[in-house]
């Protein structure tokens, strides 16, 4: 596997964990980062449209892997 360098973004998160002195603290954080990957999510998913054809045939398709 090949190892990478953290980029700026890895190493500033790093750095304020470290400061984390509690469990009250630490889920204050996961939520406020669930949170801000939700309203990613969010904003992306209003973004698409679909046609009701399109709907109806991701309703009725089956992605299942067949086995052998």
């Amino acid at each position: 596997m090949e190892v990478m360098p953290l980029n700026e973004t890895q190493i500033l998160l790093l750095q304020s964990f470290s400061r984390i002195e509690s469990e009250e603290e630490k889920s204050d954080i996961q939520a406020m980062l669930l949170d801000y990957y939700q309203k990613r999510v969010d904003a992306h998913a209003n973004n698409i449209s679909l046609s009701d054809r399109q709907i109806e045939e991701v309703l009725n398709s089956h992605y299942r892997t067949p086995y052998k």
